[in-house]
């Protein structure tokens, strides 16, 4: 594997976990290798390995793109995401009104409905 490869795995590990990552990384296939590998090396190599700004920042920007571009189905992960890119809840509140201005009201709801039931779960597993 490039450098890339190795530093966007370790970036993805660091912020989904190991556990979303091994799950990941066990169902891939011959058939999306081709796009695995690109988004360890283009989204979590690059981008999210820059230190232009803070996880919290970019864990905030991928939060309100998702939810501008109606590309929800990211959004739990990426909830679920905060508690180690330290982007608080008010901070994806802040970020899910500007895409309610900005984007539009309805994809903002939405955003929000999954963004409550993912903080709800993520609380009932450490109570």
């Amino acid at each position: 594997m490039t450098d890339r490869y190795n530093t966007g795995m370790a970036t993805r590990r660091s912020v989904l976990g190991d556990a979303h990552v091994n799950r990941a990384e066990a169902a891939k296939s011959d058939f999306d290798l081709p796009f695995q590998t690109l988004i360890t090396e283009g989204a979590w190599g690059t981008v999210w390995a820059d230190d232009s700004i803070s996880r919290r920042e970019r864990s905030m920007l991928t939060l309100a793109l998702l939810a501008a571009t109606g590309n929800f189905e990211e959004i739990p992960m990426h909830i679920r995401a905060t508690a180690n890119t330290g982007a608080s809840k008010d901070d994806v509140m802040q970020a899910l009104l500007h895409v309610a201005i900005y984007a539009g009201v309805p994809k903002a709801n939405h955003a929000i409905k999954l963004a409550k039931s993912t903080y709800a779960e993520m609380e009932e597993m450490t109570s």
